[in-house]
This record gives structure tokens, sequence and C-alpha cells, in this order.
């Protein structure tokens, strides 16, 4: 089913997905850190080092509203970079102590989430940015990016809460060029996610 932009007043609160510090974090990390059965001086057999890199060139998105997908360019793009979490640490400073300064964790800020893709007459991605830039501002969709194997496997899924367009470029004109026309779409969101894997 194509996109279509509804601007919904009640849009924000369905978006569904919750996003928060879980409390099992840390043991998830103590068990991960201390799974080094069968390990030699210097990891040579740990499993994770026989397992292969990902490499990053098949990929898809998944666009959601109130747990419904929807069809955003049927999640087609070439090119999707800024899936990026920051943290800005609180400094310190403790009287008599001279050799360094406290750190303490400060709030995390996300970096602006780009798409790019081949430009068709699918009109989507300018569909949901004009749908918010003339007052659908409750109109969020959440994402998420499935990165794949050469199979076709999802192998690691990436979550994005309550995207909003924020930035859209169609592709430069030019008479005398021969490349492919290239337009993208610029999402910020509130929490960046990685997504349980199924089963």
């Amino acid at each position: 089913m194509p996109f279509e932009a509804h601007a919904n007043a009640s849009a924000s609160g369905s978006l569904g997905v919750g996003f928060g510090a879980s409390a099992s974090a840390t043991a998830s990390l103590g068990e991960r850190a201390g799974n080094t059965k069968g390990a030699q001086p210097g990891g040579k057999d740990l499993a994770e080092n026989l397992l292969p890199p990902l490499i990053p060139f098949r990929f898809q998105l998944v666009f959601r509203q109130a747990g419904n997908e929807v069809a955003v360019c049927e999640g087609a793009f070439a090119e999707c970079s800024g899936l990026e979490a920051t943290m800005e640490p609180k400094l310190i400073k403790v009287g008599g102590v001279n050799y360094g300064a406290a750190q303490r964790a400060g709030p995390v800020s996300f970096s602006t989430v780009i798409l790019k893709r081949g430009m068709t007459r699918t009109r989507d991605l300018w569909t949901w940015f004009s749908t918010v830039a003339i007052g659908g501002y409750a109109h969020r969709l959440d994402a998420q990016v499935d990165v794949q194997n050469a199979a076709g496997d999802t192998v690691l899924s990436w979550g994005l809460k309550a995207c909003m367009p924020v930035k859209f470029k169609a592709a430069d004109l030019n008479g005398k060029g021969s490349e492919i026309a290239i337009e993208e779409l610029h999402l910020v969101h509130e929490g960046l996610s990685l997504v349980a894997p199924k089963g």
C-alpha cells in the first residue's frame, strides 16, 4: 500500500514503541564479558573472533506507526548514515585532587539520520516532509534499519523512535549530467536502540 500521510493529532501518542534503560543491561554486559570459554592467551580462539564482520551494502528500512507498517518507498534506500549516539560527560573538579577530574554520565544526543535513494516517480519522501512542514507535526514514524548478510537474512536491527523529517533534498539537475539522480531525506528522532532479534 502506497505511503499516505495523514496529519493526526493523536499520532504522537500512538507510536507504541518504548525506549528506556533496561535493568538487565548490566547483567547482559557481564555475561558477554565473561563468555571466554576455551580462551587462550591473546583471545585467539574466542567465538567473537571467528564471526565474519558485517558488510554494510545490504540493508532495508521498515517504518511503522502505532505498530502498523507504513510503506515509505518500500524501504528501498541506497544509503543510510547517522546511526550515532553521543553522551556529553559531566566534568566534576574535586578540591585537592590535581591528577584528573571525576567524570559522570550526562545527556545523550542523537545525530541526524540521512537517507539517500535513486530518485523515481515515487513521492513518499516529499509527501512525508511536506505533511510535517505544513502543520502535521504529530505525524511521526518509528523506523527499523535491518542489516542483512549476503543471503538476505537480517543479522542486526537498529530502532529509531519517533522520526520526524527536517530536510528534503531533490536531485541536482544538469543538462550535461549522466549520473543517477539522488534524493535524500534527513530525519531527527528521539531514541536509538538495538532491536532484539526475533526467535
